[in-house]
């Protein structure tokens, strides 16, 4: 699964962050609509006629191979900057990090840091990541190109753009940097920190899933909590209604004939349901439509929270469809409809050819590059196992790993082994990085691969009961609920305690 982007700043990744097949293209989707939704009900500035635009974007040229000084290739990074707040050059800068996804102006008008900014006088500036929305190297995105996509180019790209943009905008050398990042992007935050602590004086990395992993079942055991949670509307007969709508499903499936054409027709499936490659597609795909639900639960725009699906799945019908599969099919509905989706699932030969595509695309997602740093990095490849989780076993591990192979040529063994490579340097759940504010929401189910717990005294860690993926970053609303303030306000706090330090002279910028 993608992790999927914060929903209203773009694929962090929050998006979904699952492998690619039909779950986290999903999820992907799921994510950029939220963030279109909620960007789009964020602050405007009305400004005087003489007054420059809010906010501002620009353009950096980095290196393609930062880690080859012959290598004189380079391309255009895009960031945004927001200096109605900033104090003076020797106040704090919010840098917001991109993620596996475009980058838009609400990363520096809504939402944290902008919220934090003018408590603080920051300047407040984004940094798009490489290979995704606007910021994309020239020469297609052929594997050869793809080398030079990853977590360390994209920490190299932090270092490089710091540098230019204190330059660029009169920052003093005393000023100190912090980095803000959800998601995948969470993760960037907390290593920048880490590989880079004579540069970035602290982060906070929300929703951060520093932990990478093969075969991320743990997913859809937290999924199952949250469908039988009454805090957000779940049950356990909503859990076992998903579970008998499931069910159904691969009963219609292995029924073949009428039913499986029902099916197909019911669940807005393009392609045939014929192979089981293509079964394992609409059910991948319909996991990631319950796992949604979870993620971004409670959060603005999403089609449904889980308090409506289970109202979908566990209400008594008197129509023709048993219950919850009648409840799954109207949930498909209102998601399809939501994202603008003809399509549920395509067949597993339509997905990899999508995905094999080498020439960029504007108005992509970016699937092809998230695909290759799951394969090359991260893994994340979401299974269901045990009695206790409620969807198909399918689609299984193999079938995602075989993904890497046929749109990349990578066998498993190479993708383990990467997954391994990348917890041994930057550390797994025990990073060992001062002054980087770990935040969660104990709902999300990325929550596991995340910092939890305080790790010492200057490695602190905050888990906010009932929250989704990244919701600690959205823009506030009425409805937050008391937890989720609390944590904003939790956030706050900390972020003064560091900078008043700063400030005082009383840490080194490097401790």
């Amino acid at each position: 699964m993608a992790l999927g982007p914060a929903p209203w700043l773009g694929p962090l990744l929050l998006a979904s962050l699952w492998g690619l097949s039909a779950p986290a293209s999903l999820l992907r989707r799921l994510g950029e609509h939220l963030q279109r939704l909620q960007e789009s009900s964020g602050p405007r500035l009305h400004l005087g006629p003489g007054a420059a635009a809010l906010p501002r974007a620009g353009w950096l040229e980095q290196p393609l191979d930062p880690f080859n000084a012959s290598d004189g290739r380079s391309f255009l990074q895009r960031y945004w900057v927001n200096d109605q707040h900033r104090a003076g050059q020797e106040g704090p800068v919010f840098l917001h990090l991109g993620g596996e996804g475009h980058l838009g102006p609400g990363s520096v008008m809504a939402g944290h840091p902008a919220a934090l900014a003018p408590a603080f006088g920051a300047l407040v500036i984004s940094l798009e990541h490489r290979f995704y929305g606007l910021s994309i190297p020239s020469g297609g995105l052929g594997t050869a190109q793809l080398r030079y996509l990853s977590s360390r180019h994209a920490l190299a790209d932090v270092v490089s753009a710091r540098r230019a943009l204190s330059r660029l905008f009169n920052v003093s050398s005393s000023s100190p940097w912090i980095c803000f990042g959800g998601s995948y992007a969470g993760s960037l935050a907390a290593w920048t920190r880490l590989k880079f602590p004579h540069l970035i004086f602290a982060s906070v990395a929300s929703s951060a899933p520093v932990r990478a992993t093969l075969d991320f079942s743990e997913y859809n055991d937290v999924v199952s909590r949250g469908l039988a949670s009454v805090a957000i509307g779940g049950s356990l007969q909503c859990l076992a209604a998903v579970s008998a709508a499931f069910a159904e499903v691969e009963r219609r499936l292995r029924a073949g004939g009428a039913a499986r054409a029902a099916l197909r027709a019911e669940l807005r499936v393009c392609g045939s349901l014929r192979e089981a490659e293509d079964q394992a597609e609409l059910l991948g795909a319909l996991q990631a439509l319950v796992g949604g639900a979870v993620q971004y639960d409670g959060q603005a725009g999403t089609p449904l929270s889980v308090r409506q699906l289970c109202g979908l799945l566990a209400s008594r019908g008197n129509g023709s469809h048993p219950v919850p599969y009648g409840g799954l099919r109207r949930a498909v509905q209102i998601v399809t409809h939501s994202l603008g989706l003809r399509c549920l699932s395509l067949s597993r030969a339509e997905t990899v050819t999508q995905l094999r595509a080498t020439k960029h695309q504007a108005s992509g997602l970016g699937d092809r590059q998230w695909l290759y740093q799951t394969c090359t990095e991260f893994g994340f490849y979401v299974t269901c196992k045990g009695p206790g989780c409620p969807f198909s076993q399918l689609p299984a591990l193999p079938s995602e790993l075989d993904l890497c192979e046929q749109v990349f040529g990578l066998s498993a063994s190479s993708v383990a082994q990467a997954v391994a490579q990348t917890n041994a340097y930057y550390g797994g759940q025990r990073p060992g990085a001062t002054r980087v504010l770990f935040v969660n929401g104990d709902t999300d189910p990325w929550h596991v691969l995340s910092v939890t717990q305080a790790l010492g005294p200057s490695e602190p860690a905050l888990l906010i009961p009932g929250a989704s993926h990244c919701l600690d970053m959205a823009p506030e609303r009425p409805s937050d609920s008391p937890s989720l303030r609390s944590g904003r306000q939790n956030i706050f706090r900390q972020l003064q305690t560091w900078l008043r330090q700063a400030n005082q002279g009383q840490l080194p910028r490097g401790a």
